[in-house]
C-alpha cells in the first residue's frame, strides 16, 4: 500500500533525466514492468532496486540482470520503500541513471568481518581515476553505499572508505528486513550477498547536492553509558542502573511498555566534532539491556533529544536543498525510526505528500551513512538537478 493508502496496482514513473518506477513486489512480471516504466530505449549506466523483504530477492535480481546486465544492477532489501506516493511497503522501487548523463562504477566489500581498509581505498582510487578518464569534462561526483543492516559493521565500513573519498561526498543506508531483523541482502554483479556492502561512485554532468537531515534538538537531559558490549552494540547499564529501567525512568515511563515507538519518539544523541548525531535504540532485550542501531561504548554521554514536527522540518529542509530549483530526483535513505514516528504521530500522509512533491525515491533503512559517519533517525541522500539549472 502507498503512503496515501492507495493500492499500487501498476508501475508509476517519473520522466526526465533520472528515471524512477515502483511496483507491488507480488506482481507476476514485476521486473519486466519496471523495465518498461524506466524506458526500454534508454541505455542505463546503473539501475538500483530497493526491494521489499516480502519479495523473492534472488529471483528479482536474476531477472534484472537478464534485462540490464550484471554490471549495471545493484539492489538491497528494505524496511519500507519511498516511491511516487511517498512511504510505501511491499513494493520494489527502481532508479535508473542514464549513460547519457551518468558514469558509474561499483565496488563489492565482502566479508565485513575481515575488512582490509588499504585494499578498499586502493580500489576506490582506481575506480575514481577510471571514471575521470571516461568523462573528464563532467564536473560533478557523489558516492553512495548500501550495507548489510544486521552486520554491526557500518561504522567500520565508513571509517575504512572515508580516506579514499577525496572531495567526493558520500551518503548511504543500511539494508533492512522490515520489522523482522533476521536477514538482509545486498546484490552486486549479479550475485547476492549477506554481511557485505556495495560502494558506488557516480560522475555526472548534473549538479548534485548530498545532504543529511534530522528534526531533533538536544535537551539538557543527559545520561552516561556505564556498562556496554560495544562489539554487539548493547548497553547494559545507564547511570550505573539497568539500562532499560533507567531510560524509562528518565522518560517517566513504565519499563515494561518500552517499544520501537517509544525509541522513535524519545531518541538520544551524542556529540562529535561540535555536531550531535543520533544513536538510536533498536530494541530492549528480555534481560533489560538496550540494543542500539550504531556504535556505542562505555563512558559515552547520551543526550535526550526532542523532535520538531517532522513534516514541517522536512518541507523546510528540502526547500533549502533545492534553493528554488526543481530536482530531477532525490535519492534518499530514510531511517525506519522516522517512519515509525510518522505513523505514531499520524503524520504519514503529510510526509508522503512532501516526499512525492519533491520526487524523493529510495528506502527506509536500519541506519544511514554520511561521509565518514554512521548515524540513525536521519535522512541522507542526494538531490540531482538538470544541467541547465547550473550550480
Amino acid at each position: 500500500m502507498g503512503g496515501t493508502g492507495q493500492p499500487l496496482d501498476a508501475v508509476a514513473h517519473l520522466t526526465g533525466i533520472v528515471r524512477s518506477a515502483h511496483i507491488e513486489c507480488t506482481h507476476p512480471d514485476a521486473v519486466a514492468e519496471l523495465a518498461k516504466a524506466l524506458g526500454p530505449e534508454i541505455d542505463f549506466a546503473l539501475v538500483v532496486l530497493y526491494v521489499s523483504p516480502d519479495a523473492k530477492f534472488r529471483t528479482i535480481v536474476a531477472q534484472a540482470v537478464e534485462i540490464w546486465g550484471p554490471e549495471r544492477v545493484i539492489a538491497c532489501t528494505t524496511a519500507g520503500e519511498l516511491g511516487e506516493h511517498g512511504y510505501t511497503e511491499g513494493t520494489i522501487a527502481a532508479i535508473g541513471l542514464p549513460r547519457a548523463n551518468f558514469c558509474v562504477g561499483s565496488i563489492l566489500i565482502n566479508h565485513l568481518e575481515k575488512l582490509d581498509p588499504q585494499e578498499i581505498v586502493g580500489s576506490m582510487i582506481r575506480l575514481r581515476t577510471d571514471l575521470n578518464a571516461q568523462e573528464p569534462e563532467w564536473q560533478h561526483e557523489f558516492a553512495f553505499v548500501a550495507i548489510d543492516g544486521l552486520s554491526i559493521k557500518e561504522d567500520e565500513v565508513v571509517a575504512a572508505v572515508v580516506s579514499g573519498l577525496g572531495p567526493v561526498p558520500l551518503f548511504g543506508g543500511s539494508a533492512g528486513d522490515g520489522d523482522r531483523f533476521q536477514e538482509t541482502y545486498i546484490a552486486v554483479g549479479g550475485q547476492v550477498y549477506t554481511h557485505a556492502a556495495v560502494l558506488c561512485f557516480v560522475r555526472t554532468n548534473c549538479p548534485v547536492h548530498v545532504f543529511s537531515l534530522d528534526h531533533l534538538t538536544p535537551t539538557e537531559t543527559r545520561m552516561v553509558v556505564t556498562e556496554a558490549d560495544s562489539r554487539r552494540r548493547i548497553v547494559r547499564r545507564i547511570n550505573a542502573e539497568p539500562a532499560a529501567r533507567e531510560y524509562a525512568r528518565i522518560l517517566g515511563k513504565d519499563p515494561e511498555q518500552l517499544s520501537a515507538f517509544t525509541f522513535a519518539a524519545h531518541p538520544v544523541v551524542v556529540r562529535f566534532g561540535g555536531t550531535h548525531h543520533v544513536r538510536a535504540i533498536q530494541r530492549v532485550l528480555d534481560n533489560g539491556d538496550l540494543v542500539f542501531f550504531s556504535a556505542i561504548d562505555e563512558g559515552l554521554v547520551l543526550t535526550l533529544a526532542e523532535p520538531e514536527d517532522m513534516a514541517v522540518h522536512l518541507d523546510r529542509e528540502l526547500a533549502r536543498i533545492a534553493r528554488g530549483r526543481t530536482p530531477q530526483a532525490i535519492i534518499a535513505c530514510d531511517c525506519i525510526l522516522r517512519r515509525l514516528e510518522a505513523e505514531q504521530k499520524q503524520r504519514t500522509g503529510a510526509i508522503s505528500d512532501i516526499l512525492a512533491r519533491n520526487k524523493v525515491v529510495g528506502f527506509s533503512t536500519y541506519g544511514e551513512q554520511i561521509n565518514g559517519m554512521h548515524v540513525n533517525q536521519t535522512m541522507t541522500g542526494v538531490a540531482i538537478f538538470a544541467p541547465e539549472d547550473g550550480l
